[in-house]
This record gives C-alpha cells, sequence and structure tokens, in this order.
C-alpha cells in the first residue's frame, strides 16, 4: 500500500473511527460481556485466550460496520450540510469503505467458524439485524418522522453485538445461554441510548442546519430529561444485573455517584446550555457506560 493511501485511511480513522480511543472502549465492552457470561456460569477468571480474542475483534469489527454503514446512510446530507467530512470532500470513497466492510466481515466469518462453527449462525443472526437496520427496516419515512421509534431499533443492535460476544463463552463452552444474562442485554441496550442520546445533545451555537439533534427535534429541556431518564433505567437494569452475579454492593455504590453525577452535568446544561456543558454531557455517558461495564463483567474477576 503506498503511504499516500496509508495516510488517507490515517486522517479518516482519525476523524470518524479513531482505533486506540475505540479500541479501549471496546476492548472493556466485549471483555465485560465475555466475562459475565463467565460469571453467571460460576466461573471465577477468564482462561479461553482464544474465545477472548475473537470476541474483541468481532465486536471491533461490528462497530466498524456501524461507522461504514453511518458513511452510506448519511452521505447525501452529508454531500449538502457536512462537506467537510472525509467520505464527501473525497478523502475515501464509499466504494472503498465498501471493499472494507466485506474483507472485515470476511475476517469475522473467519473467526467464528474457527473458534466453533455454530457461532456462524449468531453472526449471521447479527448480520441479518444490521442488514435490515441499513434498509431502515423498510419504512424509512415513517422512522425519519419518529424519531424515539428510530433510535431504539437501531440501538437493538448493541445487545445483538453483546450477546455475540458472550456466545464466545457459554456457546464455545458448549452450553445453553447463562439464566440472568437477559438483564446484562438489557442493562447494555439502555447503555447504547445513553450515549446515542449524550452525543446529540448541544449547545444552541453548536446546532447545525440540516443535523437532527435530540436537543434540536425534542428541545433542549426534553432531550436532557430523556437523556436522564435512561441513565435512570440503566441504573435499574446494571443494578440487577449486578444481583445475578452477587456484586451489588460495590455496583450499587458506583450506580448512586454517577446518577448524582449526572443530575449535576444535566442541570449545569440546563441552567446555561454552553458547549462545554454539552461537551460535558458527552463525556459523562461515555465514562458511565465504561465504569457499568467494567464493573459487570471485569472488576467482578479481578476483585477476591
Amino acid at each position: 500500500m503506498q503511504p499516500i493511501m496509508l495516510n488517507r485511511w490515517w486522517i479518516y480513522q482519525r476523524e470518524r473511527f479513531p482505533i486506540v480511543a475505540h479500541g479501549v472502549l471496546i476492548a472493556v465492552f466485549s471483555g465485560s460481556a465475555f466475562g459475565y457470561s463467565v460469571l453467571l456460569r460460576g466461573g471465577t477468571k477468564m482462561q479461553n485466550f482464544s474465545s477472548i480474542i475473537v470476541a474483541f475483534v468481532s465486536v471491533f469489527i461490528f462497530f466498524l460496520h456501524l461507522r461504514i454503514a453511518d458513511e452510506f446512510k448519511d452521505f447525501e446530507d452529508d454531500l449538502r450540510y457536512r462537506p467537510y467530512r472525509p467520505v464527501p470532500r473525497g478523502l475515501v470513497s464509499l466504494r472503498e469503505l465498501g471493499w472494507l466492510g466485506v474483507s472485515t466481515g470476511i475476517i469475522q466469518l473467519g473467526f467464528a467458524l474457527w473458534l466453533a462453527p455454530t457461532l456462524a449462525l449468531l453472526l449471521v443472526l447479527v448480520w441479518l439485524y444490521f442488514g435490515l437496520m441499513c434498509k431502515e427496516f423498510f419504512v424509512h419515512d415513517w422512522l425519519k418522522a419518529h424519531p424515539l421509534a428510530y433510535m431504539w431499533s437501531h440501538i437493538v443492535i448493541v445487545p445483538l453485538i453483546n450477546l455475540y460476544a458472550t456466545a464466545c463463552d457459554w456457546l464455545v463452552a458448549q452450553a445453553s445461554p447463562p439464566g440472568g444474562l437477559f438483564w446484562f442485554l438489557v442493562a447494555s441496550f439502555f447503555n447504547g441510548m445513553i450515549i446515542e442520546i449524550g452525543r446529540k445533545i448541544r449547545s444552541p451555537k453548536d446546532e447545525e442546519f440540516g443535523v437532527e439533534t435530540y436537543s434540536a427535534v425534542w428541545g433542549r429541556r426534553n432531550a436532557v430529561l430523556a437523556w436522564l431518564g435512561v441513565v435512570g433505567l440503566t441504573a435499574i437494569a446494571s443494578f440487577i444485573s449486578a444481583y445475578q452475579i452477587n456484586f451489588t454492593t460495590f455496583v450499587g455504590w458506583l450506580l448512586g455517584i454517577l446518577v448524582m453525577a449526572a443530575v449535576a452535568v444535566a442541570w449545569l446544561f440546563l441552567r446555561q446550555p454552553m458547549t462545554k456543558w454539552a461537551k460535558l454531557i458527552e463525556k459523562m455517558s461515555s465514562l458511565w457506560t465504561l465504569l457499568v461495564y467494567l464493573c459487570l463483567g471485569i472488576i467482578p474477576l479481578i476483585l477476591p
């Protein structure tokens, strides 16, 4: 590959899919799902490192595919309203991104077949839902007119990805999905909503014409209240998830602190809707998600 091509892709990842930053979050995400499954099955440590690697690589590719799908979905709007983004300004093409998606999908399939052939069936299930997402479930106009339905229908992919990561443990061990897994998947669904809403709350001066943020569509106050509501639902689901693995004391204290911090951040933004407070909501969303996943599937395996 020529240096100029490497440089183009380096710029693209820096702007649209930072490998290092995303890699850390995805490592926690996949590690938590894998570890939670281990804990539910009565394990005390992660032992199957090949399964852990497959879970991480597969989840990383899933999120890469979501980014690529967004590039295709938003291309027309980006040309019109956001020409500064890499694809509309010609840094990389949709064709190149398409081939990247296909090649990495082949890697996913190869890993699944190598680890456990039956894992490929679950991979196909996630792919099928992903395909429906890309087609917006063949009800594009209706979903565009109903932002809440649009959001939750797309966030469902998050627990599906989590289910796949857990399967790298229980399915490879030739076991059934462990009891209690449901609440972890519910928590992951609401965690996805926290990230989705939190990253689309902006100060009035940062709103862009043609960009449908939740603060623009729902109004600033309603968007913040919706974010806080999802924070509360995630806290409940996370606590129940912690109960399944007998780790409620640590998680309970953490969730209490995080909820109070989220309320404080929301209050600051509503009181002064400035860029720095909007950014703080986004950062709080990432911190919340990171700490919750750490506490549900990784820290319990480290602490005695």
